[in-house]
Protein backbone atom coordinates (compact mmCIF):
# COMPACT_ATOMS: atom_id res chain seq x y z
CA UNK A 1 0.00 0.00 0.00
CA UNK A 2 2.61 2.04 1.12
CA UNK A 3 4.48 1.57 -2.85
CA UNK A 4 1.26 2.13 -4.11
CA UNK A 5 0.70 5.79 -2.66
CA UNK A 6 4.26 6.87 -3.07
CA UNK A 7 3.46 6.05 -6.94
CA UNK A 8 0.05 7.84 -6.81
CA UNK A 9 1.44 10.80 -5.26
CA UNK A 10 4.44 11.10 -8.20
CA UNK A 11 2.04 10.49 -11.03
CA UNK A 12 -0.50 13.31 -9.58
CA UNK A 13 2.83 15.71 -8.57
CA UNK A 14 3.44 15.35 -12.44
CA UNK A 15 -0.05 15.93 -14.01
CA UNK A 16 -0.67 18.67 -11.53
CA UNK A 17 2.91 20.74 -13.24
CA UNK A 18 1.53 20.07 -16.86
CA UNK A 19 -2.16 21.79 -15.75
CA UNK A 20 -1.92 25.01 -17.44
CA UNK A 21 -5.39 26.96 -17.17
CA UNK A 22 -8.22 27.16 -14.90
CA UNK A 23 -10.10 23.61 -17.31
CA UNK A 24 -6.96 21.17 -16.95
CA UNK A 25 -6.40 22.09 -13.32
CA UNK A 26 -10.67 21.23 -12.50
CA UNK A 27 -9.98 18.27 -14.38
CA UNK A 28 -6.94 17.57 -12.47
CA UNK A 29 -9.13 17.97 -9.11
CA UNK A 30 -11.76 15.79 -9.74
CA UNK A 31 -9.11 12.65 -11.10
CA UNK A 32 -7.43 13.05 -7.68
CA UNK A 33 -9.31 15.12 -5.24
CA UNK A 34 -13.05 14.80 -5.76
CA UNK A 35 -15.69 12.07 -4.79
CA UNK A 36 -14.70 9.31 -7.06
CA UNK A 37 -10.92 10.53 -7.32
CA UNK A 38 -7.98 8.08 -6.94
CA UNK A 39 -7.07 9.89 -3.53
CA UNK A 40 -10.98 9.35 -2.18
CA UNK A 41 -10.59 5.24 -3.33
CA UNK A 42 -7.26 5.15 -1.85
CA UNK A 43 -8.83 6.13 2.11
CA UNK A 44 -11.53 3.81 1.20
CA UNK A 45 -9.21 0.68 0.87
CA UNK A 46 -7.66 1.50 4.22
CA UNK A 47 -10.08 -0.49 6.05
CA UNK A 48 -9.86 -3.45 4.19
CA UNK A 49 -6.26 -3.44 5.43
CA UNK A 50 -4.66 -6.08 7.55
CA UNK A 51 -4.83 -4.47 11.26
CA UNK A 52 -0.99 -3.89 11.64
CA UNK A 53 -0.64 -1.91 7.70
CA UNK A 54 -3.54 0.68 8.28
CA UNK A 55 -1.93 2.93 10.93
CA UNK A 56 0.98 3.80 8.91
CA UNK A 57 -0.82 3.51 5.60
CA UNK A 58 -3.68 6.24 6.73
CA UNK A 59 -1.14 8.31 8.04
CA UNK A 60 0.63 7.94 4.71
CA UNK A 61 -2.95 8.41 2.32
CA UNK A 62 -3.54 11.58 4.69
CA UNK A 63 -0.33 13.29 4.11
CA UNK A 64 -0.89 12.57 0.85
CA UNK A 65 -4.74 14.14 0.70
CA UNK A 66 -3.02 17.32 2.66
CA UNK A 67 -0.41 17.83 0.17
CA UNK A 68 -2.01 17.52 -2.84
CA UNK A 69 -4.82 19.34 -1.63
CA UNK A 70 -2.42 22.58 -0.64
CA UNK A 71 -0.39 21.78 -3.77
CA UNK A 72 -4.04 22.61 -5.98
CA UNK A 73 -4.47 25.76 -4.22
CA UNK A 74 -0.84 27.45 -5.03
CA UNK A 75 -1.05 26.26 -8.63
CA UNK A 76 -5.19 27.49 -8.77
CA UNK A 77 -3.95 31.25 -7.30
CA UNK A 78 -0.87 31.17 -9.82
CA UNK A 79 -3.29 30.03 -12.71
CA UNK A 80 -5.94 32.49 -11.95
CA UNK A 81 -2.69 35.51 -11.55
CA UNK A 82 -1.17 34.42 -14.99
CA UNK A 83 -4.60 34.59 -16.28
CA UNK A 84 -5.68 37.63 -15.27
CA UNK A 85 -2.66 39.62 -16.19
CA UNK A 86 -2.92 37.84 -18.99
CA UNK A 87 -6.82 39.58 -19.78
CA UNK A 88 -5.44 42.68 -18.53
CA UNK A 89 -2.66 42.70 -21.12
CA UNK A 90 -5.67 41.91 -23.51
CA UNK A 91 -7.03 45.41 -23.09
CA UNK A 92 -4.05 47.40 -22.48
CA UNK A 93 -3.74 50.24 -24.77
CA UNK A 94 -0.80 50.62 -26.70
CA UNK A 95 -0.03 54.23 -26.08
CA UNK A 96 2.63 53.84 -29.00
CA UNK A 97 -0.10 53.28 -31.66
CA UNK A 98 -1.93 56.23 -33.39
CA UNK A 99 -5.15 57.34 -32.18
CA UNK A 100 -8.20 56.54 -33.66
CA UNK A 101 -10.07 59.75 -36.11
CA UNK A 102 -12.62 61.33 -34.38
CA UNK A 103 -15.62 61.87 -36.05
CA UNK A 104 -15.87 65.62 -37.15
CA UNK A 105 -19.53 67.07 -37.16
CA UNK A 106 -20.91 69.91 -39.71
CA UNK A 107 -23.52 72.54 -40.24
CA UNK A 108 -26.99 70.99 -41.10
CA UNK A 109 -27.15 71.81 -45.02
CA UNK A 110 -30.24 73.76 -44.27
CA UNK A 111 -27.56 75.79 -41.54
CA UNK A 112 -25.40 76.53 -44.14
CA UNK A 113 -28.11 77.32 -47.15
CA UNK A 114 -29.44 80.02 -44.34
CA UNK A 115 -25.65 81.44 -43.62
CA UNK A 116 -25.02 81.59 -47.22
CA UNK A 117 -28.40 83.44 -48.03
CA UNK A 118 -27.58 86.08 -44.97
CA UNK A 119 -24.23 86.68 -46.29
CA UNK A 120 -25.26 87.70 -49.90
CA UNK A 121 -27.59 90.10 -48.45
CA UNK A 122 -25.18 91.42 -45.18
CA UNK A 123 -22.97 92.12 -48.54
CA UNK A 124 -25.50 94.19 -49.94
CA UNK A 125 -26.38 96.67 -46.82
CA UNK A 126 -29.15 94.08 -45.08
CA UNK A 127 -28.74 93.68 -41.36
CA UNK A 128 -30.51 90.94 -39.56
CA UNK A 129 -33.30 90.22 -37.02
CA UNK A 130 -34.46 87.32 -35.35
CA UNK A 131 -38.15 87.16 -33.94
CA UNK A 132 -40.02 85.15 -30.99
CA UNK A 133 -41.80 81.60 -33.13
CA UNK A 134 -44.55 82.10 -30.48
CA UNK A 135 -46.61 84.68 -31.81
CA UNK A 136 -49.45 86.90 -31.22
CA UNK A 137 -52.44 86.51 -34.01
CA UNK A 138 -52.11 90.45 -34.23
CA UNK A 139 -48.45 90.36 -35.52
CA UNK A 140 -48.68 87.46 -37.63
CA UNK A 141 -51.59 88.50 -39.12
CA UNK A 142 -53.60 91.72 -38.20
CA UNK A 143 -50.85 94.21 -38.80
CA UNK A 144 -50.08 92.28 -42.32
CA UNK A 145 -53.43 93.46 -43.55
CA UNK A 146 -55.07 90.31 -42.69
CA UNK A 147 -57.58 90.86 -40.18
CA UNK A 148 -59.72 87.57 -38.70
CA UNK A 149 -62.53 87.77 -41.06
CA UNK A 150 -60.12 87.58 -44.46
CA UNK A 151 -59.99 84.91 -46.51
CA UNK A 152 -56.76 85.10 -47.32
CA UNK A 153 -56.15 83.50 -43.48
CA UNK A 154 -56.82 80.27 -45.16
CA UNK A 155 -54.17 80.40 -46.78
CA UNK A 156 -52.06 79.46 -43.73
CA UNK A 157 -52.97 76.06 -41.77
CA UNK A 158 -52.06 77.70 -38.40
CA UNK A 159 -51.40 76.18 -35.15
CA UNK A 160 -53.16 77.84 -32.47
CA UNK A 161 -51.63 78.04 -28.78
CA UNK A 162 -53.30 78.81 -25.29
CA UNK A 163 -51.75 81.93 -24.19
CA UNK A 164 -49.93 82.30 -20.55
CA UNK A 165 -51.85 82.55 -17.59
CA UNK A 166 -53.60 85.73 -17.61
CA UNK A 167 -52.67 87.15 -20.99
CA UNK A 168 -55.47 88.43 -23.47
CA UNK A 169 -55.25 87.39 -27.11
CA UNK A 170 -55.00 84.71 -29.39
CA UNK A 171 -51.65 83.31 -29.66
CA UNK A 172 -50.01 80.78 -32.04
CA UNK A 173 -46.79 79.32 -33.98
CA UNK A 174 -45.84 81.74 -36.45
CA UNK A 175 -46.36 80.77 -39.94
CA UNK A 176 -44.15 82.76 -41.60
CA UNK A 177 -41.41 85.54 -40.52
CA UNK A 178 -43.24 88.11 -42.24
CA UNK A 179 -44.41 89.32 -37.88
CA UNK A 180 -41.14 90.37 -37.21
CA UNK A 181 -41.16 92.81 -40.54
CA UNK A 182 -43.82 94.26 -38.18
CA UNK A 183 -41.97 94.17 -34.66
CA UNK A 184 -38.78 95.68 -37.12
CA UNK A 185 -40.61 98.51 -38.09
CA UNK A 186 -42.54 99.23 -34.52
CA UNK A 187 -38.75 99.37 -33.04
CA UNK A 188 -36.96 101.69 -36.20
CA UNK A 189 -37.17 104.27 -38.17
CA UNK A 190 -36.79 104.15 -41.97
CA UNK A 191 -34.64 104.22 -43.75
CA UNK A 192 -34.68 100.23 -43.05
CA UNK A 193 -32.76 97.40 -44.53
CA UNK A 194 -33.31 93.73 -42.68
CA UNK A 195 -33.28 90.36 -43.39
CA UNK A 196 -35.46 87.95 -41.30
CA UNK A 197 -34.82 84.40 -40.79
CA UNK A 198 -35.98 81.83 -38.45
CA UNK A 199 -38.37 78.64 -37.72
CA UNK A 200 -42.01 78.46 -38.88
CA UNK A 201 -44.54 76.26 -38.63
CA UNK A 202 -47.67 75.24 -40.32
CA UNK A 203 -50.37 72.09 -39.76
CA UNK A 204 -49.62 70.64 -43.40
CA UNK A 205 -49.19 67.41 -44.68
CA UNK A 206 -45.83 66.25 -44.95
CA UNK A 207 -45.06 65.07 -48.47
CA UNK A 208 -42.20 65.34 -50.80
CA UNK A 209 -42.66 69.33 -50.93
CA UNK A 210 -44.09 70.31 -47.47
CA UNK A 211 -42.76 69.85 -44.03
CA UNK A 212 -45.26 71.20 -40.94
CA UNK A 213 -41.95 72.87 -39.81
CA UNK A 214 -39.33 74.65 -41.87
CA UNK A 215 -37.15 78.07 -42.51
CA UNK A 216 -37.97 81.33 -43.96
CA UNK A 217 -35.89 84.16 -44.57
CA UNK A 218 -38.14 87.44 -45.25
CA UNK A 219 -36.45 90.78 -46.49
CA UNK A 220 -37.25 94.60 -45.83
CA UNK A 221 -35.93 97.52 -46.94
CA UNK A 222 -38.11 101.26 -46.66
CA UNK A 223 -37.24 104.41 -47.22
CA UNK A 224 -37.46 107.82 -49.30
CA UNK A 225 -38.33 106.56 -53.40
CA UNK A 226 -38.35 102.76 -52.74
CA UNK A 227 -39.56 101.86 -56.14
CA UNK A 228 -39.95 97.79 -57.73
CA UNK A 229 -36.97 98.51 -59.44
CA UNK A 230 -34.46 98.13 -56.34
CA UNK A 231 -36.56 94.92 -55.50
CA UNK A 232 -36.12 93.24 -58.99
CA UNK A 233 -32.37 94.29 -58.85
CA UNK A 234 -31.93 93.25 -55.36
CA UNK A 235 -33.60 89.54 -56.06
CA UNK A 236 -31.60 89.08 -58.87
CA UNK A 237 -28.08 89.81 -57.60
CA UNK A 238 -29.54 87.25 -55.08
CA UNK A 239 -30.15 84.76 -57.19
CA UNK A 240 -27.07 84.92 -59.32
CA UNK A 241 -24.89 85.07 -56.35
CA UNK A 242 -26.54 81.80 -54.90
CA UNK A 243 -26.91 79.73 -58.08
CA UNK A 244 -24.44 81.16 -60.65
CA UNK A 245 -24.03 84.73 -62.67
CA UNK A 246 -25.59 83.13 -65.80
CA UNK A 247 -28.92 82.81 -64.18
CA UNK A 248 -31.85 84.08 -65.99
CA UNK A 249 -35.07 85.31 -63.80
CA UNK A 250 -38.54 86.01 -64.63
CA UNK A 251 -41.04 88.29 -62.34
CA UNK A 252 -45.25 87.71 -62.67
CA UNK A 253 -47.88 88.80 -61.08
CA UNK A 254 -48.67 87.05 -58.00
CA UNK A 255 -51.26 87.93 -54.78
CA UNK A 256 -49.84 88.40 -51.43
CA UNK A 257 -52.40 90.47 -48.89
CA UNK A 258 -49.47 92.05 -47.01
CA UNK A 259 -47.82 93.77 -50.69
CA UNK A 260 -49.01 95.61 -53.49
CA UNK A 261 -48.44 95.03 -56.29
CA UNK A 262 -46.86 91.47 -55.43
CA UNK A 263 -45.11 89.02 -57.39
CA UNK A 264 -43.57 85.61 -57.61
CA UNK A 265 -40.13 85.48 -58.77
CA UNK A 266 -38.28 82.30 -60.92
CA UNK A 267 -34.94 81.46 -62.08
CA UNK A 268 -34.00 79.43 -65.60
CA UNK A 269 -34.20 75.99 -64.55
CA UNK A 270 -30.78 74.76 -63.55
CA UNK A 271 -31.51 71.30 -64.78
CA UNK A 272 -32.15 71.87 -68.18
CA UNK A 273 -31.41 75.81 -68.51
CA UNK A 274 -34.69 76.65 -69.07
CA UNK A 275 -35.23 74.11 -72.15
CA UNK A 276 -38.11 72.17 -70.19
CA UNK A 277 -37.93 68.87 -67.97
CA UNK A 278 -39.50 66.96 -65.46
CA UNK A 279 -37.30 69.34 -62.76
CA UNK A 280 -39.59 72.37 -64.50
CA UNK A 281 -42.40 70.65 -65.22
CA UNK A 282 -41.56 71.47 -68.56
CA UNK A 283 -41.72 74.98 -68.23
CA UNK A 284 -38.15 75.60 -67.99
CA UNK A 285 -38.70 77.69 -64.66
CA UNK A 286 -38.12 77.36 -61.41
CA UNK A 287 -40.21 79.40 -58.60
CA UNK A 288 -37.65 81.00 -56.14
CA UNK A 289 -39.88 82.94 -53.62
CA UNK A 290 -42.37 85.71 -53.02
CA UNK A 291 -42.17 88.99 -53.36
CA UNK A 292 -43.85 92.86 -53.70
CA UNK A 293 -43.85 96.91 -52.42
CA UNK A 294 -45.41 96.82 -48.95
CA UNK A 295 -48.67 97.12 -49.11
CA UNK A 296 -49.42 101.42 -47.69
CA UNK A 297 -52.03 100.17 -44.99
CA UNK A 298 -49.21 97.76 -43.32
CA UNK A 299 -46.41 100.95 -43.44
CA UNK A 300 -49.60 102.61 -41.55
CA UNK A 301 -50.29 99.95 -39.30
CA UNK A 302 -46.77 100.97 -37.81
CA UNK A 303 -46.95 104.35 -37.83
CA UNK A 304 -44.54 105.56 -41.04
CA UNK A 305 -46.80 107.57 -43.63
CA UNK A 306 -46.79 105.78 -47.00
CA UNK A 307 -46.86 108.81 -48.98
CA UNK A 308 -43.16 109.55 -47.31
CA UNK A 309 -41.91 105.99 -47.44
CA UNK A 310 -41.99 103.08 -49.55
CA UNK A 311 -40.60 99.88 -49.21
CA UNK A 312 -40.45 96.48 -50.18
CA UNK A 313 -40.76 93.04 -49.42
CA UNK A 314 -39.70 89.06 -49.99
CA UNK A 315 -39.71 85.89 -48.70
CA UNK A 316 -38.73 82.41 -49.18
CA UNK A 317 -37.94 79.16 -47.82
CA UNK A 318 -34.79 77.82 -47.32
CA UNK A 319 -35.49 74.04 -47.50
CA UNK A 320 -36.75 75.07 -51.34
CA UNK A 321 -33.37 77.16 -52.20
CA UNK A 322 -31.20 74.19 -50.64
CA UNK A 323 -33.05 72.00 -52.89
CA UNK A 324 -32.91 73.65 -55.83
CA UNK A 325 -28.67 74.32 -55.18
CA UNK A 326 -28.35 70.64 -54.84
CA UNK A 327 -30.83 69.31 -56.82
CA UNK A 328 -32.69 67.42 -53.97
CA UNK A 329 -36.29 66.02 -55.04
CA UNK A 330 -37.47 65.67 -51.35
CA UNK A 331 -37.65 67.80 -48.63
CA UNK A 332 -37.97 64.95 -46.05
CA UNK A 333 -34.62 63.98 -46.48
CA UNK A 334 -33.50 67.40 -44.37
CA UNK A 335 -34.90 66.18 -41.07
CA UNK A 336 -34.54 62.09 -41.58
CA UNK A 337 -31.33 62.12 -39.51
CA UNK A 338 -29.85 60.06 -42.11
CA UNK A 339 -26.67 60.17 -41.89
CA UNK A 340 -25.56 59.10 -45.41
CA UNK A 341 -27.58 62.26 -46.91
CA UNK A 342 -26.37 64.61 -44.30
CA UNK A 343 -22.42 63.55 -44.90
CA UNK A 344 -22.99 65.22 -48.11
CA UNK A 345 -22.99 68.34 -47.09
CA UNK A 346 -19.44 68.27 -45.05
CA UNK A 347 -17.86 71.46 -46.00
Amino acid sequence: MLEKIKSLREKAIQELEASADSNSLEEWKRTYLGKKGFVTQLLRQIGSLPPEERPKAGEAANLLRDELTQLYEEKASAIKEAERLQAAKAQAIDVTLPGRRPQIGALHPVTQTLREIIEIFSRMGFGVYEGPEVEWDEYNFGLLNIPPEHPARDMWDTLYIAPPYGKDGNMLLRTHTSPDQIRVMELTKPPIRVVVPGRCYRHEATDASHEWMFYQVEGLAVDKGITMAHLKGVLTTFVREMFGKERKVRFRCDYFPFVEPGADMAMDCIVCGGKGCRVCKFTGWLEILGAGMVHPQVLRNVGIDPNIYTGFAFGMGVERIAMLKHKIDDIRYFYANDLRFLKQFRA
